[in-house]
């Protein structure tokens, strides 16, 4: 009989699973509102227990406790429930966004592409052998560079410091030494250099 059933999934839209997402959290959350309301109602009952000196009020008391915990128990295994449903219904959101982000970014022939494992395998190949290639070449072209550069030594009367530079630089160190004189005769340093 199975094979003639609708499926429900088919139609599902995420709206309707939101919309139950949202009703199950407000009756959790009024669970939870309950479960703390019964358990500041027990601390006052337990208060007022221990200050009550007539015994059968006590045990009054003591009964309503015990009640409250037992409506407290049922009242959790409830919220148990409602967040264990929850987590189904945010699951099977949670697959809807998925099946909707597929089908918005998937384009059919693409899918059909992909599909052909054997031409793809052997697409690939070619793809990471071009690649390979490619890497060879501007890898033996560093080593080119290199070689070239390394062999390369630099022509002294060009870039070299000669004879004629050192006595060049040696105007700018004597122009250096002709104001420190000045100072000195003029009484501006008083430190002898011999």
């Amino acid at each position: 009989m199975w094979p003639f059933r609708k499926n429900r999934y088919k139609k599902l839209k995420r709206e309707e699973v939101v919309e139950a997402i949202i009703e199950l959290e407000n009756r959790e959350e009024a669970l939870e509102k309950e479960i703390a309301d019964s358990a500041v109602k027990e601390k006052a009952l337990l208060a007022k227990g221990r200050q009550e000196a007539n015994r059968d009020i006590r045990l009054l008391y003591a009964k309503k406790i015990e009640a409250g915990k037992k409506e407290r128990q049922d009242l959790l295994q409830r919220s148990l429930y409602l967040l264990y449903n929850l987590q189904l219904l945010k699951k099977l959101k949670s697959a809807l966004d998925d099946k909707e982000f597929i089908q918005a970014t998937s384009d059919v022939s693409l899918i059909d592409l992909l599909s052909d494992q054997k031409n793809l395998a052997k697409f690939l190949n070619g793809a990471l052998q071009t690649k390979v290639k490619a890497e060879d070449i501007m890898t033996s072209a560093d080593d080119v560079f290199k070689e070239v550069s390394e062999s390369y030594t630099p022509n002294e009367k060009i870039y070299g410091v000669n004879e004629s530079d050192d006595q060049l630089l040696a105007m700018f160190e004597e122009a250096e030494e002709e104001p420190r004189l000045d100072r000195d005769a003029e009484g501006g340093n008083t430190d002898v250099n011999l």
